[in-house]
């Protein structure tokens, strides 16, 4: 399947968005969730007002959309749900380091990165086993 790569990244007073392998493609919003709308009514409306000839390929038919985070965004995103605590204990980060990272003041190596985002991934096939 197609895959359309949506890029969410935070500024100081919104998030915004833009397509990696679509031109065309770009958001905006207070929230992720307006920004996720958002680039949802920005390919309903490259394809509405376009010919045939000019909607990108990998807009007909069937794809998917992968959202990337930068790691401000993505702990911006879910501060509500993870605390830095929580995020100590699935990752094995320090909680001072992670707040620098939500904050914007450090940036991750790409190593902490992948720690962070395999300890998310890890949680998921967790929860998706869970049975009540």
């Amino acid at each position: 399947m197609k895959t359309v790569k949506i890029i969410i990244e935070r500024s100081e007073d919104m998030f915004s968005a833009f397509a990696e392998n679509v031109q065309g493609i770009y958001a905006g919003g207070n929230t992720v969730d307006e920004v996720k709308q958002s680039v949802l009514d920005s390919i309903r409306l490259l394809k509405e007002f376009n010919s045939p000839n000019n909607i990108p390929d990998i807009l007909k038919g069937e794809y998917e959309i992968v959202y990337h985070f930068d790691t401000v965004s993505l702990l911006s995103y879910y501060k509500g749900i993870f605390t830095n605590s929580a995020l100590e204990k699935l990752t094995g980060i320090n909680q001072k380091q992670i707040q620098h990272y939500a904050t914007g003041h450090r940036k991750p190596r790409a190593e902490q990165r992948e720690k962070i985002e395999t300890a998310l991934h890890a949680l998921g096939r967790e929860l998706l086993a869970v049975e009540l």
